[in-house]
């Protein structure tokens, strides 16, 4: 399983051409407690770069972007009655939704891991 980064602090984490997408945990750190999140509608289609997903927090509501082209397969369940596992789990539990992707290459222009802890070393 490959897992990329983005510079929105998005994570998109790969298995053949399904994916899971979540904040990162910075992301969560800079929100605070997370209120509520508005998750992407199954069968949905997503483009790279585009607001498809809301995260409200005690701080403000936070637009959170696509890492690839792709198609909703569904929401995180967990988070409509605990939507605070963003913050305890931003990584794994707390993911948001679940995707196939549509063009694979898209990966090719996202951060690994160690390129990512460089970038927000450097915020």
């Amino acid at each position: 399983m490959a897992v990329y980064f983005t510079k929105e602090h998005e994570w998109i984490s790969v298995e053949g051409d399904t994916a899971r997408v979540g904040i990162t945990d910075y992301a969560q750190g800079q929100l605070g407690d997370i209120t509520f999140v508005e998750l992407p509608e199954a069968g949905a289609g997503v483009t790279q770069g585009k607001s498809c997903c809301v995260v409200d927090s005690v701080k403000a509501a936070s637009d959170v972007y696509a890492p690839v082209t792709g198609t909703v397969v569904s929401g995180n369940p967990s988070l409509e009655d605990e939507p605070e596992l963003v913050n305890t789990d931003a990584e794994n539990a707390g993911f948001l939704w679940s995707m196939t992707l549509a063009d694979p290459a898209q990966l090719d222009g996202l951060m690994d891991e160690a390129a990512y802890k460089e970038y927000v070393a450097g915020l």
